[in-house]
């Protein structure tokens, strides 16, 4: 019965689609004089909530030429602009805006597209030790990162100061290839100041204005492919309670809680957290909000730099009773992301102190 209701649920849908939609459509249009494309661009002001509609519209078109524009490269949109005006016998002369806007969303929709293409690259061209412009990149995130501390050797475990795993760097990009190394030398290169204090924090966690110790690190499993070292420092405990302690029972007290994590395999993580929402089309509405034309990999990297950034955040305000609630927390942050991108009028709006592209809300 179940089944029955779900097929029968399926033809209902179709038959509005093919039949009722198309026909309620060609009644509007009688009625307004507009096509489906010039009533989108008048009733709604640029950004996400004009291009979303525009691109739904394309893609469920019965037009091939409107089907297809969808895909067609940058350097055809102009002349795909002119043919769907002229498919649609529109008027330039009296609708000068429409082929303008019409052209500004088309842009954002191919470069979206375009952009999943070249993050895709990145992810799949694996981390290469004897590829001299690989190592010239991990060497400049160290140097960012740790401008007053000399590598001793290329192996080496003074790596694991900025949030590497072991020794060699090169075994923590296998999940994400080198789009992980281009995105933590982006945020490292393009906003230090908020890079290094997110470091300064990750290895000295600290709440309020209570000093914290540092525990040697623990490795722990706390991600679907990633291990992500934690490090545990001392619970605050309020100034009349612990002058009634004992050294013995205060550091008993402080010792409650792993806080901390590691900088690298984290950025790696939230990498891939990225790389899910462009993927999936979740980020359509941030990148159609903040990019007037072609969404580009500038707009990715500085999509995760503001991610890395709030998730920090996050994870101090969760304030996590140990590292087993990493996934929890992670979860967490990924919905929440979610349901703000789930706003055609959101844009996560990156800030930065030294970005060279301005982020534009429409």
């Amino acid at each position: 019965m179940k089944h029955f209701l779900r097929v029968l649920t399926q033809l209902l849908v179709l038959l509005y689609c093919k039949c009722l939609w198309r026909g309620l459509k060609f009644v509007i249009r009688k009625v307004t004089g507009r096509c489906e494309l010039q009533r989108i661009c008048y009733n709604n002001k640029p950004g996400a909530r004009r291009t979303l509609k525009i691109e739904t519209s394309l893609k469920c078109s019965k037009h091939e030429l409107l089907q297809s524009a969808v895909s067609v490269p940058p350097d055809s949109v102009e002349k795909t602009i002119d043919d769907i005006m002229s498919l649609k016998k529109i008027n330039l002369d009296t609708n000068p805006q429409l082929g303008i806007s019409l052209q500004a969303c088309l842009f954002q929709i191919v470069g979206y597209r375009n952009l999943v293409v070249e993050v895709e690259k990145l992810r799949r061209e694996p981390y290469d030790c004897e590829n001299p412009a690989h190592e010239e990149m991990l060497m400049k995130l160290w140097k960012e990162l740790r401008p007053d501390s000399p590598l001793s050797d290329r192996i080496s475990k003074q790596w694991c100061e900025i949030g590497f795993q072991g020794n060699d760097p090169k075994t923590d990009f296998r999940g994400m290839g080198l789009l992980g190394l281009h995105n933590l030398l982006y945020f490292a290169e393009h906003d230090k100041a908020t890079t290094l204090q997110v470091l300064h924090d990750s290895l000295q966690p600290k709440h309020s204005m209570h000093a914290s110790i540092m525990h040697p690190h623990i490795p722990f499993f706390c991600s679907c492919f990633f291990f992500i070292p934690i490090t545990v420092m001392r619970r605050n405990v309020p100034k009349e309670e612990a002058s009634k302690m004992s050294k013995a029972e205060w550091d008993k007290k402080q010792f409650d809680k792993a806080i901390g994590y590691s900088f690298a395999i984290v950025g790696i993580n939230i990498t891939d957290l990225a790389y899910s929402l462009l993927v999936s089309g979740a980020l359509k509405t941030h990148l159609y909000n903040v990019a007037p034309e072609m969404p580009s990999l500038v707009h990715f990297q500085q999509t995760f730099c503001y991610l890395m950034q709030e998730f920090h955040r996050f994870w101090m305000e969760e304030d996590p009773c140990d590292i087993m609630e990493f996934n929890r927390v992670r979860t967490k942050f990924h919905k929440s992301i979610l349901k703000q991108l789930k706003n055609p009028d959101m844009a996560l709006c990156p800030h930065f102190t030294a970005s060279d592209l301005h982020l534009v809300n429409l």
